[in-house]
């Protein structure tokens, strides 16, 4: 008897009723679950009850904001690993920017193709696929106090794990597979998203400064060096 795997899951939050439905519609032609809420305190509710693999976040939202709504999320056990998708107006380039900084995975500008959303769903989908730990062989990767594990989606400094989104991992663990490499940000958005996605350099100089932020926190102040106008490398790794 061959087991289908169960169908994905994504969580679509917009307080305009016609995004929603066109969203939902392209997700289950997508062949993924999709379940909706109009408002930050409805999409919160849903993620304790439902679960959901992603969530594709608006940010302007009336009383609570998909900031905001991001903001709980990364800060509570029940939503503090699930990737985030923001929906930003082409205005507010900054709040993007904070999106990002706040933990978002990626956006999409408005007005936008139904047909990019979904594409960038499934590709960060595609990068949590390798969440479920492989007991038969376990894959590492270390450099100085810093180890990851690649199978099990973890980072530790020395010893202690540090919370990361799925971006954030994904960036840690192309710098640490060649560590003495300059990725340019254009690299790192090809390895990340593939050619064409519309991903800006703010938004990896947003990761990194994300990366930087929590190891330091741990004593991790050497984690990613900048060479200017080239782009990042892992750093020595010999922090405290």
């Amino acid at each position: 008897m061959i087991l289908c795997p169960m169908p994905r899951t994504i969580l679509v939050v917009d307080d305009d009723p016609h995004i929603r439905q066109l969203l939902v519609f392209a997700f289950d032609k997508a062949g993924l679950g999709a379940i909706e809420a109009a408002d930050g305190e409805a999409a919160l509710a849903l993620v304790e009850t439902h679960a959901p693999d992603l969530v594709v976040l608006d940010i302007n939202m009336p009383r609570m904001d998909g900031l905001e709504v991001c903001r709980r999320l990364r800060g509570g056990e029940g939503g503090a690993d699930i990737p985030i998708l923001f929906l930003s107006s082409r205005d507010d380039e900054i709040d993007r920017v904070l999106g990002i900084e706040l933990g978002a995975d990626d956006y999409v500008v408005k007005p936008f193709s139904p047909r990019e959303v979904v594409a960038r769903v499934m590709a960060i989908l595609r990068r949590t696929s390798a969440r479920a730990p492989n007991t038969e062989d376990g894959r590492d990767l270390s450099h100085g106090r810093l180890w990851l594990d690649l199978d099990g989606w973890r980072a530790l400094w020395n010893e202690v794990e540090i919370a990361l989104t799925v971006t954030e991992f994904q960036i840690l663990r192309l710098l640490a597979s060649m560590p003495g490499r300059v990725f340019s940000r254009d690299a790192i958005i090809d390895r990340l998203h593939g050619p064409g996605f519309a991903v800006t350099d703010r938004t990896i100089d947003s990761h990194v400064r994300n990366l930087r932020g929590k190891f330091a926190k741990a004593g991790a102040d050497d984690l990613i060096e900048t060479r200017a106008g080239i782009g990042y490398r892992l750093g020595s790794c010999t922090g405290a």
